[in-house]
């Protein structure tokens, strides 16, 4: 009986040795972290905007006049296209805009009347790079710029007015946050400058040449089509 059960005994122990040595023996693994994904920036998109904008600088009949008191709101859509790379940070596109404007400025004319110059429309068509962080993109862009602008005076009761479609170019930057999916929101400041146009030309040839700088700054919200998704696993 005592044989039996030192032979029981020593059987056990063997197993545990054996049991506890092929643990030892298997490797340890680390459970992998969760995959955080990134946005992906790729799309159309279309959007609405609105600001301010304002001149401090313009040409009349080829001279610059610095203070010009020009000034007001506008309102307008945006359509556009990114491209990111899969794994990339960097975030191509091109971009148009444009807006209705209220943006002007009045002068009393001596007691006879009233002029008036406003910028009734502007837009934009440019390039886009940016540096995207998750959701969060920062951009600078740069393009062709183009302006209607109109001139009116009321004097004794008669009221003249001339409008003149102004090229130029345009350039800026701006930070946007993309937020519940395909939605993005946006804040920007461009500075363009259209050339020189002549006004009232039919009345007294060859007329009054002006041009302009402009200064705008505005907020907007985008939805983008084609939302890529996760684009980069995060360990």
């Amino acid at each position: 009986m005592k044989k039996f059960l030192l032979t029981t005994v020593a059987l056990a122990a063997l197993g545990s040795s054996a049991s506890a040595a092929d643990l030892a023996a298997r490797p340890y693994t680390k459970a992998p972290a969760p995959i955080a994904a990134a946005y992906n920036w790729s799309g159309f998109y279309v959007g609405a905007m609105g600001g301010y904008g304002w001149s401090d600088r313009v040409t009349i009949a080829g001279i610059g006049v610095t203070g010009a008191d020009i000034q007001g709101g506008f309102g307008g859509g945006t359509v556009g296209f990114n491209y990111q790379a899969p794994g990339s940070m960097f975030v191509f596109g091109v971009e148009a805009d444009a807006a209705w404007a209220d943006i002007n400025h009045s002068e009393a004319l001596v007691g006879f009347g009233l002029a008036t110059q406003k910028i009734k429309a502007f837009g934009s068509v440019t390039g886009r790079v940016g540096v995207a962080v998750d959701s969060v993109l920062l951009y600078a862009k740069g393009g062709y710029g183009w302006a209607e602008n109109e001139f009116s005076a009321t004097v004794l009761g008669l009221t003249l007015s001339d409008s003149q479609f102004h090229s130029g170019w345009t350039v800026g930057g701006g930070a946007e946050w993309a937020f519940a999916g395909p939605w993005s929101a946006k804040a920007e400041y461009m500075y363009a400058r259209y050339d020189s146009e002549n006004y009232f030309n039919g009345i007294a040839a060859p007329g009054v040449g002006f041009g302009m700088d402009v200064h705008t700054v505005k907020a907007g919200i985008n939805y983008r089509f084609n939302w890529g998704g996760p684009v980069v696993a995060k360990y």
